[in-house]
This record gives C-alpha cells, sequence and structure tokens, in this order.
C-alpha cells in the first residue's frame, strides 16, 4: 500500500507540474500574444518639440504638448546612461523585458531604507508604460505592462529600448526627454553633461516634482547622493570620485520656459495658416518637431502687446469694461510683421482679427473712389456733387454728411480728405454699385449688400480688420493686392525644408490709380481726419467710424500704410448698447494707436513714398483766395493806342489762372487770362465807353472759377 501511495503523490505531483508547465507556457504565450497586440511602433514615436522663429532665428514660441528634443544614444555620455540603469534597473542588460530577481531585490532594499530607494519596474515596463498605458494602478495593467515589455524586448534592441527610455520620461516643469533637461536644469547640450550633473537627472523621475531641484534644493541634492552612491557600488566610479562628487553643489544654470504673451495671436495665426495652407494640423505641429520661420518683426509686435495694454487708447462710456480691438501690420506683399486680437488676448482665445464689422468712411477708398479713377471718366480734382440727396431708387436711401454742411460741389481729394458722404454716395450712384461690388470682388470681398450704403461702409455682414489690412495693399503695392501670409517656410525634424511662402497678388487698380489714391490718402494724415498722434514716417490711410448715437460710435478704424508696411487698427465692444459704446473721439485713438506701432517698426523712420515708373504725380490742391486791391489805370498800349493797366494783390500759389473781364451795360466779356501774375495790359482801349473790370480766379485742377474780385471803372475824361 505504502508503495502505491508513493506512486500516486508521484504521479499526482508529475502531474501538477506538467499542468503547471503547460498552464505556464499557455501564459507566457498569451503575453506574447497580447504584447504584440498591443504594442504598436507609431505610440513609440515621441512627440518633437516644434519652434517658431524669426527670419534672423530669433526664437519667438515652441509649440509642444511635451516639451521634448529627441536624442540619439549615441549623444548621450556613458555615465549618464549608466546613472540611469543603476538607478532604475542595474540588471538592464540581463532580463528579457521584466525581472522578478531585481524586484525582490527591491522590495528588500526598500524596507530596509525605510524608503522606496528602488523600483520593482524595468527600463523596459516604464517605457511601456509612457508609452501605451494609463497610469492606473490595477494587477490588468501591470500584466499588460509585463507583456507589452517582453515584447519590446523581441523587437527592440537594448541599446534601441534605452534610447526610447531616455528621450520618453518626464522631469518636471514640463519637460519632458534627457535632452531638453539637460537644457532646462544646466542650459548644456546632453552630451556636455558632467558626472553629477547626469546623477542628477537621473535622480528625478521617480519623483519629479517631490525631487525637483528648483522646489525642493535638499531633497534632490540627497537624491542626486544617492545616485552617486549606486555608481560606486556598481563600478562606475571609484570612492574617491564618489565622495568628491558628493560634495558639490547641485550647480543648476536654469532656463526657465519663458513665456511671451505678446506673440499669443500671432502663433495662433500661425497654427490657422498650418493647418489651412499646408494641412499640418495642430495635433501634428505640436509633435512633429517642426521648425516654423516666420516673418515677425518683434518690435512691432511688442509695441502692438504694449498699445493693447495701454487705457490712453480705449475711450469708451462703461468704466467697468473696456472697448476691445485688434491690430495688423503686414509688409506690401503680404508678410504678416504684428498682431494682436484684442485687449487680453490668450492663445486659443477669441480673435477680434477675424471678426465682420462695419468699416465705415474707411471703404470709400476700396468701394467708390479707387474704381471711380479706375473707370477713366474721373480724376482726383472731379468735381462731385455735395448736397442732400434722397435716392428713390435705393429705398429712398438720404445719406447725411456728418457735420451737417453741403458745399453745392467739391473735388474728390477734398472729399476724402474731409471724409464727406454725400460725394462718395453720388459717386457710387453714378459708377454704379455693380461697379464697386466687382472690384471688391477682385479684393476678396464678395458681399450681398445691393445698396448705396456700400459707399459708407454700411454692410450686412462687415468685414474683418484682416480683410481691409489686405486689401489696402492695393494702393500700396502699385495696384496689386497682396495675399497675407504669416508663414515664410516650415522645416521637419530632420531640417528638411518641407514648405515655403509663395508670395501672391491679384491685379485690382492701374498703378496710376493706386498712386492717385496714396497722394489723396496722404492728405487725410497730413490735414484731414487722421491728423492725430505723431508719425515718423510717411502715411497715407483712412479713417472710418459708425455712429451708435450723437454722442458716440459703434466702431472706430484707420486703416493706412507707410512707404513698406500696410495696417488696420479696429476699436469697438463686442456688444454695443446704450450703457457702453465708443466716446466720440475714438477715431483719434485708432490713428494714435496705428502711428505708435509704425513708429517702432525697424528701418521706417523718415522714408517717403516713391513714384513708379511711368505714373503721373499729383499736385498739391490749388486753394483759390479772392482777389484784392484790383485797381485799373489808363495808359498807352501799342501803336501809341489808348489802354488799361490792371494790377491785383495775388495769391502765393503761381498755379492759378486770373481771368479778366469786362462789363458794359450788362454784358461781359473775358478779355483776358494770366497764370500766376498779378497785372494784365487791355490794349485798344476805346476811353469813351464806360465799362467796369474784374477779375476771377481759376483752379486749372477742378476746371472751377472762384469768387469775383470788386468791380472797378475808369475815367478816363478825369484824367485830361
Amino acid at each position: 500500500m505504502d508503495k502505491i501511495k508513493v506512486s500516486r503523490l508521484l504521479f499526482s505531483a508529475a502531474y501538477f507540474i506538467l499542468a503547471a508547465a503547460i498552464t505556464g507556457l499557455l501564459v507566457y504565450f498569451v503575453i506574447l500574444l497580447v504584447g504584440n497586440h498591443i504594442t504598436d511602433d507609431e505610440k513609440l514615436v515621441m512627440s518633437r518639440t516644434s519652434v517658431v522663429v524669426d527670419e534672423q532665428g530669433h526664437e519667438i514660441s515652441k509649440l509642444y504638448d511635451e516639451n521634448r528634443e529627441p536624442v540619439t544614444l549615441r549623444q548621450i555620455p556613458k555615465h549618464v546612461q549608466n546613472a540611469f540603469i543603476v538607478t532604475e534597473d542595474s540588471r538592464f542588460y540581463k532580463h528579457s523585458g521584466i525581472d522578478l530577481r531585481g524586484t525582490m531585490r527591491a522590495v528588500v532594499t526598500n524596507v530596509l531604507a525605510g524608503e522606496k530607494r528602488e523600483g520593482g519596474s524595468t527600463i523596459t515596463q516604464q517605457l511601456a508604460r509612457n508609452a501605451y498605458l494609463s497610469t492606473e494602478k490595477t494587477w490588468f495593467r501591470k500584466m499588460k505592462e509585463a507583456a507589452i515589455a517582453i515584447s519590446l524586448e523581441r523587437k527592440y534592441s537594448k541599446k534601441q529600448i534605452l534610447e526610447m527610455y531616455l528621450n520618453q520620461i518626464y522631469f518636471g516643469h514640463g519637460v519632458y526627454g534627457v535632452q531638453m533637461a539637460s537644457k532646462f536644469f544646466f542650459n548644456k547640450d546632453v552630451s556636455d553633461l558632467t558626472v553629477d550633473e547626469g546623477a542628477l537627472l537621473a535622480a528625478l523621475p521617480k519623483g519629479p516634482n517631490g525631487y525637483s531641484p528648483i522646489l525642493h534644493p535638499k531633497k534632490a541634492l540627497e537624491r542626486r547622493n544617492l545616485v552617486l552612491g549606486l555608481m560606486q557600488k556598481n563600478g562606475d566610479l571609484s570612492a574617491e570620485q564618489s565622495v568628491r562628487l558628493k560634495g558639490k553643489t547641485l550647480g543648476l544654470n536654469v532656463q526657465k520656459i519663458k513665456k511671451h504673451p505678446e506673440y499669443d495671436t500671432y502663433i495662433d495665426m500661425v497654427k490657422e495658416e498650418a493647418a489651412e495652407r499646408y494641412h499640418i494640423g495642430t495635433d501634428e505641429l505640436m509633435r512633429g518637431g517642426y521648425k516654423i520661420v516666420v516673418p515677425i518683426s518683434r518690435e512691432a509686435q511688442k509695441a502692438a502687446y504694449r498699445a493693447f495694454s495701454d487705457d490712453a487708447y480705449f475711450h469708451g462710456t462703461n468704466r467697468k469694461v473696456s472697448p476691445e480691438g485688434a491690430f495688423v501690420l503686414m509688409n506690401k506683399k503680404g508678410a504678416v510683421l504684428a498682431v494682436q486680437g484684442g485687449r487680453n488676448y490668450v492663445r486659443g482665445g477669441f480673435n477680434h482679427l477675424t471678426i465682420r464689422r462695419q468699416p465705415g468712411s474707411a471703404f470709400k477708398p476700396l468701394a467708390v473712389y479707387g474704381p471711380a479713377l479706375e473707370s477713366g471718366e474721373y480724376e482726383p480734382y472731379s468735381m462731385l456733387q455735395d448736397k442732400e440727396v434722397t435716392y428713390k431708387k435705393y429705398d429712398n436711401y438720404a445719406p447725411k454728411n456728418y457735420d451737417g454742411r453741403y458745399r453745392g460741389e467739391m473735388s474728390m481729394y477734398d472729399a476724402v480728405k474731409v471724409s464727406e458722404n454725400a460725394p462718395a454716395v453720388w459717386l457710387l450712384n453714378r459708377i454704379g454699385v455693380d461697379t464697386g461690388k466687382r472690384y471688391l470682388s477682385k479684393m476678396g470681398m464678395d458681399l450681398p449688400d445691393n445698396g448705396l450704403a456700400i459707399a459708407l461702409g454700411g454692410l450686412r455682414e462687415g468685414v474683418s480688420p484682416l480683410q481691409m489690412a489686405s486689401a489696402y495693399t492695393a494702393f500700396s503695392n502699385e495696384g496689386k493686392q497682396s495675399r497675407h501670409y504669416f508663414i515664410q517656410a516650415i522645416y521637419n525634424h530632420s531640417g528638411k525644408k518641407i514648405a515655403e511662402a509663395k508670395p501672391a497678388s491679384t491685379k485690382v487698380f492701374s498703378p496710376q490709380t493706386a498712386w492717385y489714391m496714396t497722394r489723396m490718402l496722404q492728405s487725410v494724415v497730413t490735414g484731414g481726419t487722421a491728423q492725430a498722434g505723431y508719425s515718423n514716417t510717411a502715411l497715407a490711410g483712412k479713417t472710418g467710424s459708425t455712429a451708435f448715437n450723437k454722442n458716440g460710435l459703434r466702431d472706430a478704424w484707420f486703416v493706412g500704410y507707410s512707404p513698406n508696411t500696410v495696417g488696420a487698427v479696429w476699436l469697438g465692444y463686442d456688444t454695443t448698447n446704450r450703457n457702453q459704446y465708443l466716446t466720440a473721439g475714438a477715431n483719434g485713438d485708432a490713428v494714435r494707436l496705428f502711428k505708435s506701432v509704425v513708429n517702432n517698426v525697424p528701418g521706417e523712420a523718415g522714408l517717403a513714398f516713391s513714384r513708379p515708373k511711368g505714373v503721373s504725380d499729383l499736385d498739391e490742391p490749388i486753394q483759390l483766395a479772392k482777389v484784392t486791391n484790383l485797381q485799373v489805370k489808363g495808359t498807352l498800349g501799342k501803336f501809341a493806342m489808348p489802354a488799361l493797366k490792371l494790377t491785383w494783390t495775388p495769391s502765393s500759389d503761381k498755379r492759378i489762372v486770373y481771368r479778366i473781364y469786362a462789363e458794359a451795360d450788362g454784358k461781359k466779356e473775358l478779355k483776358g487770362e494770366v497764370t500766376g501774375k498779378n497785372e494784365y495790359r487791355i490794349n485798344y482801349v476805346n476811353p469813351m465807353a464806360r465799362s467796369s473790370y474784374y477779375v476771377i480766379p481759376y483752379n486749372p485742377q477742378t476746371k472751377r472759377e472762384g469768387g469775383a474780385s470788386r468791380k472797378v471803372q475808369v475815367s478816363w475824361f478825369s484824367r485830361l
């Protein structure tokens, strides 16, 4: 019986051993299958920090989900690699993904030390956890971690796993990977790390916040020295080296991650353009390690940010809520130099640059005056009707001049300069609404509106500041509108250029029309509605506003350009009501804000507009003055015949033509004219005639006469 019992026991033992072996094999194969199923090479592709730089290479911003700059294992010194291995997984090169012996040793070490000095997870398991799993602490997750670790060990070499791990781990303060950690804590490349610096970095992954050398320097020092001790124990350091290195301070040279709120709007516009024009989505941009070169002017961008922080440019009736605003500045080829999407703009926030608002009179050059000049039927000194009119064809539309005054007629030049409404509407009615809309469409502004209110920027949907600035490039760029762009070039993480801006333009006006508009818009700045503030360069531009009530405005604009730049400012409340609206002087605020930024653009000071080749210039307007001190004297003329000599006080403008008239028996006769002189001789005069004489100044630009002088007579007999 004893032999039978022994045999049964042996058989049972053998059975259980076999069953356990088979179960173990099944579990192993299941682990392999699970690991192979879960592992995905794409998840091991680590996100890289993208960087935005200006054309001179200055860093503007970093874009990242995880602030990381991957490096190869060859770039990481051996002593840095060893520091991480002895700290995290001393048997790294001996196990196959999971290390039962190392786990048991860690448990014993931690119990004896009274604190967690060693971890139970291998480097491969940590890589598996970081790349594939969440931070939940369950047995199921640990099983998946082990399965993935084994799968990774079968697919990759130890060096590949270590490289991925060192680039993957988190060091606190938003920093990922050993290269970025080296730059952040020591301001140096990982290849230049010393032994004690490498030991400090190796000390952090177990508790990036708790061992932070910035937040907890004492704990960080203790943890670093522990790592140095482990390196000595492992034979990487001698006892003397370990002692001397432990005596060193942390030696930090922290390069804090800089935050530049002044660039927030610009960066958002870069992301938007990358997605729309180059099909690089925001997620990919944040992970792909791109270098994006932008044409930003750092000086102009900072000036715009300062201006939007200054209450002096934002006047509204609600003292608790400030008016909002938007600003854009580009060069005349379309490269955007500076943008500001609001007063307290935050990344991803509401961007006023792209909202549509009523442009007011800033729309007149685009919708009316430019198209009228282009028709060839009108010139800058053509006379326009300035009367209060009701246009029955357009639903009895009755525009009013802002000042309530009407002069009967005025030149286009003066209408632009002082921004009268009646002449602009009259002119649009003459050239046709469809004509104005056709030119607006060329500039990318397809309007549903069909009324004369277009002349004054009274639009159903409005236009954005970005659209307005882009449209005005047609005046600054010899009639060609430039397409704006924020991205000059894009390079991938390998340094290969994968995209580049291709400046594009659309012909809208002739160079002559553009130059005439520039000259007229200059007068707006020098003597018209845009005189506020100081500019250190030549400027041309147009103010615009939409009235809310008799005391204030809904919108205030200035759209203008210097010899090299074009831009737009909009001011207003997001919601205008009887409790909050812009004060009446908001147009001046917009003008002053624009000038304050342009004054900071390098190379702009002292510039003047240059007339394009083959284009006629526009003379300054002639201002007629009444002729005074007219005198007539009898004299001898040709062949000693009786004659008259008329003299008067002339204007300083030598371009004025003076027309001399004689009047007798109610009939007037033009006797002649002189240009820029103050005398005229009438020959062959009948001394017996009793005629009156007077002089009328004539403007050859507008082809209009001014006021007549007083009439004078000559009594020949009194002289005999």
